[in-house]
């Protein structure tokens, strides 16, 4: 019976729980010499299959233990949410090098002016930028 089928039946604990007993058997006979490795790909279908069957059930039914699986259960979710996708720059953009060039031209030429004027009158040169800015 494949994934699909088992889950749609109506005692989905007791399907997950043959799922669990057939992908036991084959990790097991893929190691019938030495000790059980699980593959990250054992880890995930089986802390996967924690959520079809009681959390009361899982020492007897899992062959790791209720620790073990929410910690591959804990990594699984870690990987999917670690932003490493998004942009490795963090923080404020970096100030384009004209502007920056522009804004020590204006401190130098106009020395009475605090980084406040310096800032309204970029503004109003259309260089919108934070006064704080460094």
């Amino acid at each position: 019976m494949s994934v699909p089928a088992v889950l749609l039946c109506r005692d989905t604990a007791k399907g997950a729980e043959l799922l669990v007993l057939r992908h036991e058997n084959a990790i097991l006979r893929r190691h019938v010499k030495g000790r059980v490795r699980y593959e990250p790909a054992d880890r995930f279908r089986l802390a996967a299959l924690t959520s079809l069957i009681p959390r009361g059930r899982w020492a007897a039914v899992f062959p790791a233990t209720p620790g073990t699986l929410l910690t591959w259960h804990r990594k699984v979710i870690a990987r999917k949410w670690n932003y490493s996708a998004r942009s490795s720059r963090t923080g404020r953009p970096p100030t384009a090098a004209a502007l920056k060039s522009l804004v020590l031209r204006l401190a130098d030429d106009n020395p009475r002016w605090g980084h406040r004027r310096i800032q309204g009158e970029l503004a109003r040169l259309g260089h919108p930028i934070a006064a704080s800015t460094d």
